[in-house]
């Protein structure tokens, strides 16, 4: 019964780049902060830099503009990170023949988004490739009314030969013919 159900966990917001970037942004975001406000109050509060110095209108200003925009972008951040938007698993179950894609989004109304699919919907299995400056390597649920689901999470991207390796395994456990899009 154990081979009969596959699961597929996807990671969603909790990547270490998200860690890294809300990091980055939050004392960068501080440091400008504090830096503007620095040189309207005309009182050191960077301890490495003497921002009293600076003109208020526009410099201190434009700090104080990019350290609050800083800020929030690393708040926004760190909450999709702690609410795990985009986390969840695909769920293949040969038994009931029924594909269930489970993710987490924002609270409210659609906080937990379930997509199911019974097998007779689906035509195959397909697998996108798109090189240049930003790649991207895909693995898809493509339906009998030409909608195509992403299997795959939002991450760098994979080696071809790991992706054809995952897109074929799926395949073969759902007795589905495997295509390139």
């Amino acid at each position: 019964m154990q081979n009969e159900i596959r699961r597929d966990e996807i990671i969603g917001s909790r990547r270490f780049s998200n860690y890294f970037w809300s990091v980055v942004l939050f004392l960068g975001g501080i440091g400008f902060l504090l830096a503007g406000i620095s040189s309207y109050l005309k009182i050191n509060l960077l301890p490495f830099t003497n921002s009293t110095e600076l003109v208020f209108i526009p410099q201190g200003l434009v700090m104080m503009f990019y350290g609050t925009l800083s800020f929030g972008i690393s708040i926004y951040i760190i909450t999709t990170v702690l609410l795990d938007i985009g986390g969840g698993y695909n769920e293949y179950n040969r038994i009931e023949s029924l594909v269930k894609i489970v993710r987490k989004g924002f609270p409210g109304k659609n906080r937990e988004i379930l997509l199911t699919y019974p097998f007779s919907n689906i035509k195959y299995i397909g697998i996108k490739i798109t090189e240049g400056l930003n790649p991207t390597r895909s693995i898809y649920l493509c339906l009998k009314d030409d909608r195509k689901i992403p299997l795959t999470p939002v991450q760098e991207p994979t080696s071809i030969s790991n992706l054809e390796e995952e897109a074929a395994s799926l395949a073969k456990f759902l007795n589905l013919k495997l295509e390139n899009l």
